[in-house]
């Protein structure tokens, strides 16, 4: 347990569920507020996804990269459950609003996205680093709500965030993105900082 507390401390895990708390409870006051509807729009849904994965990126690395490479222990089933941990935080913070007065979903569509988006961020942080990790994820989303396509498959997987809960090609990109970044980011971990990225963290 000693260790388990060390390692979320490590990894700024409590500020992370506390700023993931409060974007959903911010979100869910501003629909409650301002809608008269009990359904969060998809295009909200979408994006409050996005913003808590955000806020749970800088959990995927620590301050010290080479203690990851350097332990006496396996790393890699603690970063599958760490990933695992992730999607959970994200999904179920958002599924739980299901039984209130503004509510986040459809379930599916919540699970797809958080699955998606969760592998790309895990694949970012383990590719080009923990602190750049959520650019992609940022602006492929942002253009996927802005721009949906329901036409041809390629552009239904291009845009793969903000398509309806029952298209395959969707939740076939965010199956495959969970799964590569789970596996990639279990077996290298994260990208470790040059000497200067690190001495600013």
């Amino acid at each position: 347990m000693r260790w388990l507390t060390l390692y979320l401390r490590s990894r700024r895990a409590p500020m992370a569920l506390i700023a993931a708390g409060g974007c959903v409870a911010l979100m869910w006051s501003l629909w409650s507020i301002f809608s008269d509807s009990r359904t969060v729009g998809v295009e909200l849904v979408v994006l409050t996804v996005l913003l808590l994965v955000a806020a749970l990126t800088a959990t995927l690395g620590g301050p010290d990269d080479a203690l990851e490479g350097t332990a006496a222990f396996s790393w890699w089933p603690r970063r599958i459950a760490h990933v695992l941990a992730a999607f959970l935080v994200v999904a179920l913070l958002l599924l739980i609003t299901s039984v209130t007065g503004a509510r986040f979903g459809p379930a599916w569509l919540v699970v797809r996205d958080a699955a998606g988006l969760i592998g790309l961020t895990a694949l970012g942080a383990a590719t080009i680093g923990t602190a750049r990790a959520w650019f992609l994820p940022l602006g492929w989303t942002l253009a996927a709500v802005l721009f949906p396509q329901s036409g041809p498959a390629v552009a239904r997987i291009l845009t793969w965030q903000a398509q309806p809960p029952a298209s395959t090609a969707a939740a076939a990109t965010a199956g495959l993105l969970a799964l590569a970044g789970l596996v990639v980011y279990a077996l290298a971990g994260p990208l470790r900082s040059a000497p200067a990225e690190a001495a600013q963290q």
